[in-house]
Parts: C-alpha cells; structure tokens; sequence
C-alpha cells in the first residue's frame, strides 16, 4: 500500500517583477491646487512553472487624475514563487487565489507606497484585501458565465 504524503506549502521566494511610473503631465500639474481623483486596480495571476512549483503575481494599476489629466499612473507587479505537493486538486486553486496572494501582497503595498513617494508624492497606501471575499466572488462570475455558455 502506497504511504500518504504529507503536504508541502513553501515560499520559494518574493520578488517585484515589474514597476513603472509616468507623470505625463508634470511639472505643470505639479502646481495644481486640487485634489485628485486615485483608481486602484488589482489583480492576480498563477502559473506553475514546474513540478509543483507556482509564480502568482499580483498587479496594481494607480492612475491619479486631475479631470482628464494624469497626474501619475505606477504600475507594478510583485510575484512570488510557491512550492505546493501532494495538495488535493481541488484545493489548489484556492492555495494559489487566495493564500498565496495575501503573502505576496504586503510586498507590493510597500513597493507602490515607496515608489510614489520617491516620485514627489504623497504616498498611495493600498488598502487592505480580503483575497477570499474576491477569490468567492471570481469563481461566482465563473460560474454564472459557465450557466449562460452551458444554457
């Protein structure tokens, strides 16, 4: 009889994999006087890469404006790499949608907050996630997308 394996759940490593900032409007936009409009994008990615060994990525996209004009937009992504065994199949997908994510997050609040700053900013503190709420919430609209394509 074949033994049961134990799970293994290991960071491998975080890393920012990509950051950008523009301020296509400065330095006139720099004297402006009002406060400006900020959008927050997130988003997060998985991939194995190996046997049992995952890159998940999670993106911010901060786009501050003044009206129609940007005052700056950052873009980064902070990624790390996960190694997970003998994990049953359906739980992989919530390892890689949520606990994963909510240890590589931390890394890119610091590295948004950081990078507007050194910019002459403000800086833009991401808010809190609960990366199950939104984990729930993308496997709802899978679902409900699945109905309509099924129906």
């Amino acid at each position: 009889m074949a033994e049961q394996q134990d799970p293994v759940f290991q960071i491998q490593r975080v890393y920012l994999k990509e950051a950008s900032l523009e301020q296509p409007n400065s330095p006139a936009i720099l004297l402006e006087q009002e406060q400006p409009s900020v959008d927050i994008q997130l988003g997060v990615e998985a991939g194995q890469v190996a046997d049992g060994v995952f890159e998940v990525t999670v993106t911010a996209t901060v786009t501050t404006k003044l009206t129609d004009r940007t005052v700056f937009l950052v873009e980064a992504k902070q990624a790390g790499i996960f190694e997970v065994r003998n994990v049953p199949q359906d739980q992989m997908s919530a390892i890689l949608g949520m606990a994963c994510p909510q240890i590589v997050y931390p890394y890119l609040r610091g590295n948004v907050a950081d990078l507007i700053t050194r910019a002459g900013f403000p800086p833009v503190h991401l808010a809190e996630i609960n990366f199950q709420a939104m984990y729930e919430q993308q496997q709802a609209q899978l679902a409900a997308q699945g109905g309509v394509a099924n129906a």
